[in-house]
C-alpha cells in the first residue's frame, strides 16, 4: 500500500475522469459564432457542380448560394467568403469581370443580402485571379510579371463594386505591397467608411491550395512565389502584419491554418484586433479523403483541427465545415 502523502500528490487525471468533468475545465470551446463559411457561385451554371477534389463542396447557382448562406445563419455560423466563378468567355488579362458590377460576385453579394441581410456577416474575395486570362493575382507588365501598383489601381476598383454591390467585409487575398491602405482609401472617398477589412497577412505559397484551383476554375500558369509568402519564413509574417495594421485592416488572417498553428500564435499574440485563419481546401480534402478510406474518425478528426487553430488563437476560422460544425456545436 502506498504511504499517504507519497508521490504522486498532483494528479491531473482527477480532471479527465468523465465526460462532464472534461467539458467543465475545458480550455477551449468552439462556438458557431467562431466559424465563417468559404462559398464558390460561378456564372452560368442551372445545378450545383460538385468540386471533384473536395467531397461535399459545391461551385453554387445563384439559387443554391442563397440556400447555402439561409443555412448558415440558420445554424449560428457569423459569416460567408464570397468567390465568384466567371465564365471563361469573361477572363482577360486585367480581369474586368471582377470590377464589373454584375459580375458574378458582385451579383451573388446582392443575392445573398437579399437572402440575409446584416444578419450574417458578408465577405468577399477581393483578388483577380478568377477573372484573369493567366490565373494570377494581379495584372502582368510587358515581360510576363506581376505589376504591384499597377495592380493596387484595380483593387481599389474592385473594393468600390464589392461595396457598393452590399457587402460588409472585403478581403484582399493577392499580397500585393500596399493593398490595405490602397483598399481604405478607395473605400473611404467612395462613402463606404463602415465596410472593413479582412487582410490577408500572412499568406503562403502553400501546396495545400491545390483543390481550390479546381473550386475556382483558376487559369493559373505558373506560380505566385514573388508575391504569396515563403513557407520558411515567420518573421515576414510579423513584418507584413505590422504594415497592415498600420494602413488600417480591422482584421487579419493566416492562410493557411494548419501548417502554419506557430504563425497564428505570434500573430494572435502581437494584436489587439480579431485574428482570422483560413483552413484551406487541401486540409479539408486531406480529411475528407482519409475519412474515406476508413483511416480516421472524420467526424472527431474536424473537431481536432478546429480545436487546434482556435487553441493557436484565432477569433474566427474559415472553413467548408461551417454550417455542419456549427449545427453540432
Amino acid at each position: 500500500m502506498t504511504a499517504y502523502g507519497s508521490f504522486p500528490g498532483a494528479r491531473p487525471r482527477r480532471l479527465r475522469t468523465t465526460p462532464a468533468m472534461r467539458r467543465m475545465v475545458a480550455e477551449t470551446r468552439l462556438h458557431p459564432a467562431d466559424l465563417i463559411l468559404p462559398a464558390f457561385v460561378r456564372e452560368g451554371i442551372s445545378e450545383p457542380v460538385p468540386i471533384s477534389a473536395m467531397p461535399g463542396v459545391v461551385q453554387h447557382t445563384r439559387d443554391t448560394l442563397r440556400k447555402a448562406a439561409a443555412e448558415a445563419l440558420e445554424a449560428g455560423v457569423a459569416g460567408i467568403m464570397l468567390f465568384g466563378v466567371p465564365e471563361d468567355a469573361k477572363k482577360d488579362a486585367a480581369g474586368t469581370a471582377g470590377t464589373d458590377p454584375d459580375g458574378i460576385l458582385q451579383v451573388a453579394i446582392r443575392d445573398v443580402k437579399a437572402e440575409v441581410g446584416d444578419e450574417l456577416v458578408i465577405m468577399s474575395d477581393l483578388c483577380l485571379d478568377e477573372y484573369t486570362d493567366h490565373g494570377h493575382c494581379g495584372v502582368l507588365d510587358a515581360e510576363g510579371r506581376v505589376d504591384n501598383d499597377a495592380t493596387l489601381e484595380r483593387y481599389a476598383e474592385m473594393a468600390q463594386v464589392q461595396a457598393d454591390a452590399g457587402v460588409h467585409v472585403v478581403g484582399p487575398s493577392g499580397m500585393m505591397d500596399g493593398q490595405v491602405g490602397v483598399i481604405r482609401d478607395a473605400l473611404d472617398q467612395t462613402g463606404h467608411e463602415d465596410v472593413s477589412v479582412l487582410a490577408y497577412t500572412a499568406k503562403y505559397s502553400s501546396a495545400f491550395y491545390g483543390p481550390f484551383r479546381e473550386a475556382v476554375g483558376s487559369s493559373l500558369r505558373g506560380d505566385r512565389k514573388t508575391y504569396q509568402q515563403d513557407p520558411a519564413n515567420l518573421r515576414e509574417s510579423l513584418r507584413e502584419l505590422a504594415l497592415d495594421l498600420a494602413e488600417g485592416a480591422d482584421m487579419v488572417m493566416v492562410k493557411p491554418a494548419g501548417p502554419y498553428l506557430d504563425v497564428l500564435a505570434k500573430v494572435a499574440d502581437a494584436v489587439d484586433v480579431p485574428v482570422a485563419a483560413y483552413q484551406i481546401s487541401g486540409e479539408y480534402a486531406m480529411v475528407e479523403a482519409a475519412a474515406e478510406k476508413g483511416w480516421i474518425d472524420r467526424d472527431k478528426a474536424i473537431l481536432e483541427t478546429l480545436l487546434g487553430i482556435k487553441r493557436a488563437g484565432a477569433s474566427m476560422i474559415l472553413t467548408y465545415w461551417a454550417t455542419e460544425v456549427a449545427r453540432g456545436c
